[in-house]
Protein backbone atom coordinates (compact mmCIF):
# COMPACT_ATOMS: atom_id res chain seq x y z
CA UNK A 1 0.00 0.00 0.00
CA UNK A 2 2.69 2.82 0.80
CA UNK A 3 4.53 1.82 -2.81
CA UNK A 4 0.84 2.47 -4.32
CA UNK A 5 0.88 6.04 -2.43
CA UNK A 6 4.72 6.87 -2.53
CA UNK A 7 3.74 8.89 -6.35
CA UNK A 8 0.82 10.75 -4.44
CA UNK A 9 3.55 11.57 -1.17
CA UNK A 10 5.61 12.90 -4.00
CA UNK A 11 3.74 14.95 -5.91
CA UNK A 12 2.49 16.52 -2.44
CA UNK A 13 5.98 17.10 -1.75
CA UNK A 14 7.36 18.62 -4.71
CA UNK A 15 4.87 19.54 -7.21
CA UNK A 16 2.82 22.77 -7.16
CA UNK A 17 -0.33 22.71 -5.08
CA UNK A 18 -1.00 26.28 -5.70
CA UNK A 19 -1.17 26.17 -8.93
CA UNK A 20 -3.95 23.10 -9.16
CA UNK A 21 -5.54 24.66 -6.35
CA UNK A 22 -5.99 27.99 -8.42
CA UNK A 23 -7.34 25.51 -11.31
CA UNK A 24 -9.38 23.72 -9.37
CA UNK A 25 -11.06 26.98 -8.33
CA UNK A 26 -11.42 28.53 -11.35
CA UNK A 27 -12.90 24.91 -12.80
CA UNK A 28 -15.23 25.26 -10.23
CA UNK A 29 -16.55 28.54 -10.59
CA UNK A 30 -16.54 27.00 -14.72
CA UNK A 31 -19.17 24.44 -13.37
CA UNK A 32 -21.49 26.73 -11.18
CA UNK A 33 -21.84 28.92 -14.26
CA UNK A 34 -22.58 25.87 -17.13
CA UNK A 35 -24.96 24.68 -14.78
CA UNK A 36 -26.82 27.96 -14.96
CA UNK A 37 -26.21 28.76 -18.57
CA UNK A 38 -27.36 24.87 -19.59
CA UNK A 39 -30.66 25.48 -17.31
CA UNK A 40 -32.67 26.60 -21.09
CA UNK A 41 -32.37 22.88 -21.90
CA UNK A 42 -33.90 21.07 -19.46
CA UNK A 43 -36.07 18.25 -20.73
CA UNK A 44 -33.75 17.77 -23.58
CA UNK A 45 -31.86 14.77 -24.50
CA UNK A 46 -28.77 17.39 -23.79
CA UNK A 47 -29.81 18.44 -20.80
CA UNK A 48 -27.68 20.31 -17.89
CA UNK A 49 -26.59 17.57 -15.76
CA UNK A 50 -24.90 15.54 -19.21
CA UNK A 51 -22.77 18.87 -19.28
CA UNK A 52 -22.25 19.07 -16.07
CA UNK A 53 -21.09 15.21 -16.22
CA UNK A 54 -18.70 15.94 -18.83
CA UNK A 55 -16.75 18.89 -17.92
CA UNK A 56 -16.51 17.31 -14.54
CA UNK A 57 -15.09 14.07 -15.75
CA UNK A 58 -12.93 16.31 -17.98
CA UNK A 59 -11.82 17.77 -14.85
CA UNK A 60 -10.59 14.92 -13.11
CA UNK A 61 -9.16 13.52 -15.54
CA UNK A 62 -7.14 16.85 -16.09
CA UNK A 63 -6.05 16.26 -12.35
CA UNK A 64 -5.08 12.78 -13.73
CA UNK A 65 -3.11 14.58 -16.23
CA UNK A 66 -1.52 17.53 -14.15
CA UNK A 67 -0.34 14.98 -11.08
CA UNK A 68 1.29 12.25 -14.03
CA UNK A 69 3.23 14.99 -16.06
CA UNK A 70 4.45 16.72 -12.89
CA UNK A 71 6.76 13.85 -12.80
CA UNK A 72 8.22 14.30 -16.59
CA UNK A 73 11.24 15.88 -17.48
CA UNK A 74 10.08 17.50 -20.26
CA UNK A 75 13.61 19.00 -21.17
CA UNK A 76 14.87 15.60 -22.07
CA UNK A 77 11.51 14.01 -23.52
CA UNK A 78 11.08 16.55 -25.98
CA UNK A 79 15.23 16.57 -26.77
CA UNK A 80 14.46 12.55 -27.62
CA UNK A 81 11.10 13.00 -29.20
CA UNK A 82 11.04 16.40 -31.13
CA UNK A 83 10.38 14.44 -34.35
CA UNK A 84 7.45 12.83 -33.19
CA UNK A 85 6.00 15.53 -31.78
CA UNK A 86 6.31 17.78 -34.66
CA UNK A 87 5.01 15.06 -36.56
CA UNK A 88 2.34 14.59 -34.44
CA UNK A 89 1.01 18.48 -34.56
CA UNK A 90 1.13 17.87 -38.27
CA UNK A 91 -0.97 14.65 -38.71
CA UNK A 92 -3.08 15.73 -35.80
CA UNK A 93 -4.16 18.73 -37.61
CA UNK A 94 -4.36 16.93 -41.14
CA UNK A 95 -7.27 14.38 -39.67
CA UNK A 96 -9.30 17.15 -39.33
CA UNK A 97 -9.23 16.78 -43.69
CA UNK A 98 -11.02 12.88 -43.15
CA UNK A 99 -14.05 12.03 -42.77
CA UNK A 100 -13.67 12.58 -38.78
CA UNK A 101 -13.25 16.34 -39.17
CA UNK A 102 -16.27 18.55 -38.38
CA UNK A 103 -17.24 22.16 -37.94
CA UNK A 104 -20.15 21.86 -36.24
CA UNK A 105 -21.66 24.64 -38.73
CA UNK A 106 -19.52 27.33 -36.92
CA UNK A 107 -17.41 28.16 -40.38
CA UNK A 108 -13.73 26.55 -38.19
CA UNK A 109 -13.26 22.60 -39.37
CA UNK A 110 -11.97 22.18 -35.43
CA UNK A 111 -13.41 19.40 -34.42
CA UNK A 112 -12.61 15.57 -34.53
CA UNK A 113 -15.94 13.85 -34.51
CA UNK A 114 -14.64 9.67 -33.59
CA UNK A 115 -17.49 7.07 -33.52
CA UNK A 116 -18.70 5.97 -30.11
CA UNK A 117 -16.70 8.33 -28.22
CA UNK A 118 -18.86 10.83 -25.66
CA UNK A 119 -17.09 13.96 -26.69
CA UNK A 120 -15.39 15.82 -29.38
CA UNK A 121 -12.04 16.55 -29.69
CA UNK A 122 -10.71 19.99 -30.68
CA UNK A 123 -6.77 18.91 -32.03
CA UNK A 124 -5.89 22.60 -32.22
CA UNK A 125 -6.08 23.35 -28.48
CA UNK A 126 -4.09 19.87 -28.03
CA UNK A 127 -1.13 20.61 -30.38
CA UNK A 128 -0.62 24.02 -28.48
CA UNK A 129 1.33 21.55 -25.55
CA UNK A 130 3.84 20.02 -28.19
CA UNK A 131 3.63 23.56 -30.49
CA UNK A 132 5.51 25.22 -26.96
CA UNK A 133 7.53 22.56 -26.41
CA UNK A 134 9.57 22.53 -29.45
CA UNK A 135 9.83 26.49 -29.49
CA UNK A 136 10.90 26.47 -26.37
CA UNK A 137 13.70 23.69 -27.60
CA UNK A 138 14.61 25.28 -30.60
CA UNK A 139 15.50 29.08 -29.00
CA UNK A 140 17.14 27.25 -26.31
CA UNK A 141 19.33 25.10 -28.73
CA UNK A 142 20.03 28.02 -30.98
CA UNK A 143 21.15 29.58 -27.38
CA UNK A 144 23.79 26.64 -26.48
CA UNK A 145 25.19 27.18 -29.79
CA UNK A 146 26.48 30.85 -28.71
CA UNK A 147 23.60 31.90 -31.50
CA UNK A 148 22.10 35.65 -31.26
CA UNK A 149 18.41 34.69 -30.84
CA UNK A 150 18.03 38.25 -32.14
CA UNK A 151 19.94 37.51 -35.70
CA UNK A 152 18.52 37.11 -38.79
CA UNK A 153 19.45 33.43 -38.75
CA UNK A 154 17.78 32.75 -35.55
CA UNK A 155 14.79 34.93 -36.12
CA UNK A 156 13.93 32.95 -39.35
CA UNK A 157 14.38 29.69 -37.91
CA UNK A 158 12.07 30.11 -34.82
CA UNK A 159 10.15 32.25 -37.12
CA UNK A 160 9.44 29.67 -39.75
CA UNK A 161 8.40 27.29 -37.52
CA UNK A 162 5.69 29.84 -36.12
CA UNK A 163 4.41 30.57 -39.36
CA UNK A 164 4.54 26.98 -40.93
CA UNK A 165 2.26 26.32 -37.52
CA UNK A 166 0.02 29.31 -38.39
CA UNK A 167 -0.49 28.24 -41.78
CA UNK A 168 -1.55 24.56 -41.38
CA UNK A 169 -3.89 25.65 -39.02
CA UNK A 170 -5.28 28.55 -41.34
CA UNK A 171 -5.36 26.64 -44.27
CA UNK A 172 -6.82 23.62 -42.85
CA UNK A 173 -9.04 24.58 -40.28
CA UNK A 174 -9.47 28.43 -41.24
CA UNK A 175 -9.11 29.44 -37.44
CA UNK A 176 -8.06 32.94 -36.88
CA UNK A 177 -8.50 33.51 -33.09
CA UNK A 178 -6.45 30.31 -33.05
CA UNK A 179 -3.87 31.35 -35.21
CA UNK A 180 -4.12 34.42 -32.85
CA UNK A 181 -3.28 32.71 -29.58
CA UNK A 182 -0.36 30.43 -31.74
CA UNK A 183 1.64 34.36 -31.99
CA UNK A 184 0.83 35.26 -28.85
CA UNK A 185 2.60 32.38 -27.33
CA UNK A 186 5.14 32.29 -29.87
CA UNK A 187 6.03 36.09 -28.79
CA UNK A 188 5.72 35.60 -25.06
CA UNK A 189 8.49 32.93 -25.51
CA UNK A 190 10.92 35.34 -27.75
CA UNK A 191 10.65 37.92 -25.48
CA UNK A 192 11.17 36.43 -22.43
CA UNK A 193 14.12 34.22 -24.60
CA UNK A 194 15.17 37.53 -25.47
CA UNK A 195 14.30 38.73 -28.69
CA UNK A 196 15.16 42.53 -29.29
CA UNK A 197 12.53 44.64 -29.28
CA UNK A 198 12.79 46.28 -32.41
CA UNK A 199 11.70 42.35 -34.19
CA UNK A 200 8.21 43.06 -32.45
CA UNK A 201 8.10 46.28 -33.65
CA UNK A 202 9.09 45.71 -36.76
CA UNK A 203 6.88 42.74 -37.14
CA UNK A 204 4.00 44.43 -35.64
CA UNK A 205 4.29 47.46 -37.92
CA UNK A 206 4.29 45.53 -40.98
CA UNK A 207 1.18 43.65 -39.78
CA UNK A 208 -0.40 46.83 -39.05
CA UNK A 209 0.15 48.43 -42.12
CA UNK A 210 -1.30 45.17 -43.82
CA UNK A 211 -4.47 45.20 -42.51
CA UNK A 212 -4.90 49.05 -42.78
CA UNK A 213 -4.36 48.93 -46.26
CA UNK A 214 -6.18 46.03 -46.80
CA UNK A 215 -8.98 47.33 -44.94
CA UNK A 216 -9.20 50.88 -46.54
CA UNK A 217 -8.44 50.36 -50.06
CA UNK A 218 -8.36 46.43 -50.95
CA UNK A 219 -11.42 44.61 -49.71
CA UNK A 220 -13.93 46.87 -49.57
CA UNK A 221 -13.61 46.79 -53.57
CA UNK A 222 -13.66 42.95 -53.57
CA UNK A 223 -16.69 40.32 -52.28
CA UNK A 224 -14.70 39.82 -48.94
CA UNK A 225 -15.86 42.58 -48.03
CA UNK A 226 -18.98 41.30 -47.10
CA UNK A 227 -17.67 37.56 -45.87
CA UNK A 228 -18.86 36.78 -42.54
CA UNK A 229 -15.12 36.72 -41.24
CA UNK A 230 -14.44 40.64 -42.50
CA UNK A 231 -18.18 41.22 -40.73
CA UNK A 232 -16.71 40.24 -37.08
CA UNK A 233 -14.30 43.07 -37.47
CA UNK A 234 -16.26 45.57 -39.12
CA UNK A 235 -19.48 45.55 -36.49
CA UNK A 236 -16.79 45.65 -33.88
CA UNK A 237 -16.14 49.32 -35.07
CA UNK A 238 -19.63 49.86 -35.91
CA UNK A 239 -22.23 48.65 -33.92
CA UNK A 240 -25.24 49.28 -35.58
CA UNK A 241 -23.69 47.98 -39.31
CA UNK A 242 -25.73 44.42 -38.66
CA UNK A 243 -27.05 44.24 -35.21
CA UNK A 244 -29.47 41.14 -35.84
CA UNK A 245 -26.90 39.41 -37.86
CA UNK A 246 -22.71 39.16 -37.06
CA UNK A 247 -23.42 41.93 -34.44
CA UNK A 248 -26.20 40.03 -32.71
CA UNK A 249 -24.01 38.09 -30.24
CA UNK A 250 -22.14 40.48 -28.85
CA UNK A 251 -24.92 43.34 -28.58
CA UNK A 252 -26.44 40.18 -26.86
CA UNK A 253 -23.39 40.00 -24.64
CA UNK A 254 -23.17 43.65 -23.84
CA UNK A 255 -26.60 43.75 -22.87
CA UNK A 256 -26.29 40.91 -19.98
CA UNK A 257 -23.08 42.11 -18.76
CA UNK A 258 -24.49 45.49 -18.50
CA UNK A 259 -27.79 44.33 -16.93
CA UNK A 260 -25.88 42.94 -14.45
CA UNK A 261 -24.39 45.91 -12.84
CA UNK A 262 -22.52 45.75 -9.74
CA UNK A 263 -23.89 42.44 -7.95
CA UNK A 264 -25.84 40.76 -10.71
CA UNK A 265 -29.09 39.64 -11.48
CA UNK A 266 -28.77 36.71 -9.24
CA UNK A 267 -27.24 32.95 -9.43
CA UNK A 268 -30.02 31.18 -12.27
CA UNK A 269 -31.86 34.54 -12.50
CA UNK A 270 -30.03 35.79 -15.33
CA UNK A 271 -32.54 37.18 -17.96
CA UNK A 272 -31.03 36.09 -21.62
CA UNK A 273 -28.83 33.22 -19.72
CA UNK A 274 -32.47 31.87 -18.87
CA UNK A 275 -34.40 32.93 -21.47
CA UNK A 276 -35.62 30.45 -24.10
CA UNK A 277 -36.98 32.49 -26.79
CA UNK A 278 -34.71 34.38 -29.44
CA UNK A 279 -32.99 37.04 -27.97
CA UNK A 280 -31.14 35.15 -24.98
CA UNK A 281 -27.86 35.27 -24.60
CA UNK A 282 -25.99 32.85 -27.70
CA UNK A 283 -23.48 30.10 -27.21
CA UNK A 284 -24.08 31.05 -23.19
CA UNK A 285 -22.14 27.95 -21.57
CA UNK A 286 -19.18 27.87 -24.34
CA UNK A 287 -18.07 31.36 -25.65
CA UNK A 288 -20.33 34.06 -23.75
CA UNK A 289 -20.26 32.23 -20.22
CA UNK A 290 -18.35 35.40 -18.95
CA UNK A 291 -21.80 37.48 -20.09
CA UNK A 292 -23.37 34.77 -17.99
CA UNK A 293 -21.07 35.95 -14.86
CA UNK A 294 -21.41 39.66 -15.37
CA UNK A 295 -25.52 39.04 -15.81
CA UNK A 296 -25.62 36.61 -12.45
CA UNK A 297 -23.15 37.86 -10.28
CA UNK A 298 -22.50 41.51 -11.70
CA UNK A 299 -19.36 42.92 -11.99
CA UNK A 300 -18.01 41.87 -8.84
CA UNK A 301 -18.33 38.31 -9.98
CA UNK A 302 -16.43 38.83 -12.91
CA UNK A 303 -13.96 40.98 -11.08
CA UNK A 304 -13.29 38.17 -8.96
CA UNK A 305 -12.91 35.52 -11.93
CA UNK A 306 -10.61 37.25 -13.59
CA UNK A 307 -8.29 37.49 -10.51
CA UNK A 308 -8.54 34.19 -10.28
CA UNK A 309 -7.56 33.23 -13.85
CA UNK A 310 -5.07 36.48 -13.29
CA UNK A 311 -3.44 34.65 -10.67
CA UNK A 312 -2.77 31.06 -12.60
CA UNK A 313 -1.05 33.69 -15.21
CA UNK A 314 0.98 35.23 -12.98
CA UNK A 315 2.01 31.55 -11.37
CA UNK A 316 3.42 30.43 -14.35
CA UNK A 317 5.23 33.56 -14.60
CA UNK A 318 6.64 32.82 -11.15
CA UNK A 319 7.44 29.21 -12.48
CA UNK A 320 9.20 30.61 -14.69
CA UNK A 321 11.45 33.13 -13.09
CA UNK A 322 12.17 30.22 -10.79
CA UNK A 323 13.19 27.59 -13.80
CA UNK A 324 15.91 25.32 -13.45
CA UNK A 325 16.91 26.03 -17.45
CA UNK A 326 16.17 28.14 -20.23
CA UNK A 327 14.18 25.46 -22.08
CA UNK A 328 12.01 25.08 -18.82
CA UNK A 329 11.59 29.16 -18.05
CA UNK A 330 10.14 29.35 -21.85
CA UNK A 331 7.86 26.35 -21.41
CA UNK A 332 6.42 28.02 -18.50
CA UNK A 333 6.23 31.52 -20.05
CA UNK A 334 4.68 29.59 -23.13
CA UNK A 335 1.84 28.44 -20.99
CA UNK A 336 1.67 31.37 -19.08
CA UNK A 337 0.84 33.54 -22.35
CA UNK A 338 -1.72 31.00 -23.97
CA UNK A 339 -3.43 31.21 -20.88
CA UNK A 340 -3.11 35.22 -21.03
CA UNK A 341 -3.85 36.11 -24.55
CA UNK A 342 -6.80 33.37 -24.34
CA UNK A 343 -8.22 35.66 -21.40
CA UNK A 344 -7.57 38.71 -23.01
CA UNK A 345 -9.69 37.38 -26.40
CA UNK A 346 -12.36 35.96 -25.04
CA UNK A 347 -13.43 38.59 -22.74
CA UNK A 348 -12.53 41.33 -25.46
CA UNK A 349 -15.09 39.52 -27.32
CA UNK A 350 -17.82 39.45 -24.58
CA UNK A 351 -17.04 43.14 -24.18
CA UNK A 352 -18.02 43.99 -27.73
CA UNK A 353 -14.19 45.04 -28.36
CA UNK A 354 -12.98 42.67 -29.81
CA UNK A 355 -14.13 40.44 -33.23
CA UNK A 356 -15.76 36.78 -32.11
CA UNK A 357 -13.17 34.31 -32.48
CA UNK A 358 -14.73 31.45 -31.43
CA UNK A 359 -11.84 31.21 -27.94
CA UNK A 360 -13.55 29.63 -25.19
CA UNK A 361 -12.73 30.82 -21.75
CA UNK A 362 -10.14 28.72 -19.51
CA UNK A 363 -11.14 26.64 -17.29
CA UNK A 364 -14.89 28.19 -17.59
CA UNK A 365 -16.27 27.39 -21.00
CA UNK A 366 -17.48 24.17 -21.21
CA UNK A 367 -15.48 22.00 -23.33
CA UNK A 368 -13.70 18.86 -22.46
CA UNK A 369 -10.69 19.32 -24.91
CA UNK A 370 -10.03 22.49 -23.61
CA UNK A 371 -10.41 21.19 -19.77
CA UNK A 372 -8.36 18.68 -20.29
CA UNK A 373 -5.28 20.63 -22.45
CA UNK A 374 -5.07 23.21 -20.17
CA UNK A 375 -4.73 20.92 -16.87
CA UNK A 376 -1.92 18.76 -19.15
CA UNK A 377 -0.46 22.61 -19.67
CA UNK A 378 -0.03 23.42 -16.16
CA UNK A 379 1.17 20.05 -14.95
CA UNK A 380 4.05 20.79 -17.32
CA UNK A 381 4.24 24.00 -15.83
CA UNK A 382 3.91 21.94 -12.05
CA UNK A 383 6.94 19.97 -13.68
CA UNK A 384 9.32 22.61 -14.15
CA UNK A 385 8.20 23.89 -10.49
CA UNK A 386 9.19 20.51 -8.70
CA UNK A 387 12.57 20.67 -10.78
CA UNK A 388 12.80 24.30 -9.98
CA UNK A 389 16.58 25.31 -9.16
CA UNK A 390 17.42 26.39 -5.07
CA UNK A 391 17.45 29.84 -4.21
CA UNK A 392 20.88 29.69 -3.00
CA UNK A 393 22.59 28.20 -6.73
CA UNK A 394 19.60 30.31 -8.22
CA UNK A 395 21.79 33.39 -6.50
CA UNK A 396 25.20 31.97 -7.38
CA UNK A 397 24.48 31.79 -11.36
CA UNK A 398 22.92 35.28 -11.52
Amino acid sequence: MSTLFSPLREFFRKGDLLLLSLCLLASGFGLVLIFSATQYMKGSSSGPMRYMAIQFLAIILGVIAYILLTFVDFQLFTEKNWKYLLAFNVFFILLLLTPLGTDHDMGNLNWLDIPGFPVDIQPNEIVKLPFVLLLALQISKLQEQGHDISSIPSILQIGGHTVFMLGLIAAVCGDMGMCVTYMFMFAFIAWSAGVKVRWFVLVGGIITLTVVILWLFVLPETKWWTDYRIMRFRVVFDHDLDPQGRGFQQLRSILAIGSGRLFGQGYMNGTQTQALNSDALPARHTDFIFAVCGEEFGMVGCILLLLILGSIVLRCIWVSWHASSPFSAYVAMGMGGMFLVQIFLNVGMCLYVLPVMGLTLPFISYGGSSIVTLFAAMGIVSSIKAKALPSWLRDRQA
